[in-house]
C-alpha cells in the first residue's frame, strides 16, 4: 500500500510538472518544442489526474480544450470509483 501511495503521490507531481512546463513553453516564441497532448492526457490515465486538474486549475492551462476540460475530470472521477472499488474489495 505504502508503494502504490508513493507512485500516485509522484505520477501527480510529474503530471503537474509536465502541464507546468507546457504552458511555459507556450509562451516562449522561440521555442518550438512543446509537450504533445496525448502525452499529457496519458500522464492523467496512468494516475496523475489529479495533478492534471490542479494544473488545469492553478496554471490556467488547457482549460479551453474540450478533451482536456471534459477528459481529465472524467479520468479522475473514474480513477476514484476504481480505487473505491479496490478498497471495499479489500475490506469484504
Amino acid at each position: 500500500m505504502q508503494i502504490f501511495k508513493f507512485y500516485l503521490l509522484s505520477i501527480n507531481i510529474i503530471t503537474f510538472l509536465l502541464f507546468f512546463i507546457d504552458k511555459w513553453l507556450s509562451k516562449r516564441r522561440k521555442i518550438r518544442f512543446r509537450i504533445p497532448e496525448n502525452r499529457l492526457l496519458l500522464a492523467c490515465v496512468i494516475g496523475g489526474s489529479v495533478g492534471g486538474v490542479i494544473a488545469m486549475q492553478t496554471i490556467r492551462h488547457k482549460t479551453q480544450r474540450m478533451k482536456f476540460k471534459m477528459g481529465v475530470p472524467l479520468i479522475l472521477l473514474l480513477q476514484g470509483a476504481m480505487i473505491a472499488f479496490a478498497l471495499r474489495q479489500l475490506v469484504d
